[in-house]
């Protein structure tokens, strides 16, 4: 490839590597499917860097090729896979000994470890407490913790994204030692209790699960109320089975979230017409 063997100082501008984040922002899930997963997100936000740092389209042909391979990752904290890339890219067309199997080789040895890091720190912590925060502040059927919940989002999500890209630029190849060597299998145990943590948290403090299970005796009286015997024993038990059945599906039976979403609902409506449950409604 010319372009390899030029000894030159290509330089990829601002504009350009917004460009190309913003491409990932929007787009990292684009024709996404089970067999290439991210992989066209990723090579759409990388046409930005091949077109500036390959002039010619034979070159940029020869290029995107290291971008046609599997890739799966976080997508919030993937951001910084790509900035890595786009100054491992820039180094490689000005004559480094970089080949796209080494380019390739890297993606693939920060999928793992950066999805480790991402679905503990995002998904297992800031959108729970986000949430948490926002609940507290929806109480009687205010807007106001959907729109602060939506907003900060936002927020973090976009400016958060793009610190990491450019954060991988500047790096470079420097930021895979720690990602991938024993500083980063650190961070992913600690972010991964800290996950857990807030989880349980937020499970402790919004979830409530009650039964209004009754029986009454001949005279009309409750002789046992189901939910005062199960306080007396063990307080929060009803949550705690229901907790562990969602666990049980998605992690031992590897049902989605949406078909748990909908049991739930069945075990609900079911409840309710057997009067193990009280949505408390009046019509």
């Amino acid at each position: 490839m010319e372009t390899t063997q030029n000894t030159g100082s290509k330089k990829l501008d601002k504009k350009t590597l917004s460009h190309s984040f913003n491409l990932w922002f929007w787009g990292a899930l684009t024709c996404f499917s089970q067999e290439h997963m991210q992989t066209f997100g990723y090579m759409s936000s990388m046409l930005p860097i091949l077109r500036k740092l390959y002039p010619k389209h034979d070159d940029q042909v020869e290029a995107i090729q290291a971008y046609t391979a599997f890739f799966n990752t976080n997508p919030m904290l993937g951001s910084v896979i790509v900035g890595i890339t786009a100054s491992m890219e820039e180094a490689r067309s000005n004559g480094k000994e970089i080949q796209g199997d080494t380019i390739n080789d890297m993606r693939a040895g920060l999928m793992g470890p950066i999805a480790g890091i991402g679905d503990s720190l995002i998904d297992g912590t800031l959108i729970p407490i986000l949430l948490g925060i926002a609940l507290g502040m929806s109480t009687d059927g205010s807007p106001i913790g959907a729109i602060f919940y939506i907003i900060v989002w936002v927020l973090l999500a976009y400016f958060g994204q793009r610190f990491l890209y450019f954060r991988g630029y500047s790096l470079g190849d420097k930021a895979v030692g720690f990602l991938v060597g024993k500083q980063g299998a650190a961070v992913r145990y600690a972010i991964s209790i800290v996950g857990s943590m807030v989880v349980g948290g937020v499970l402790a403090s919004w979830v409530n699960v009650t039964t209004s299970l009754k029986l009454h005796g001949a005279n009309g009286k409750v002789f046992l109320d189901l939910q005062d015997k199960i306080d007396s024993i063990f307080p929060g038990l009803l949550t705690v089975i229901i907790t562990l059945f969602c666990w049980w599906l998605m992690s031992r039976k590897h049902v989605s979230a949406i078909w748990t979403m909908l049991i739930l609902v069945v075990i609900s409506f079911v409840g309710v017409l057997c009067g193990f449950f009280d949505p408390g409604l009046s019509y």
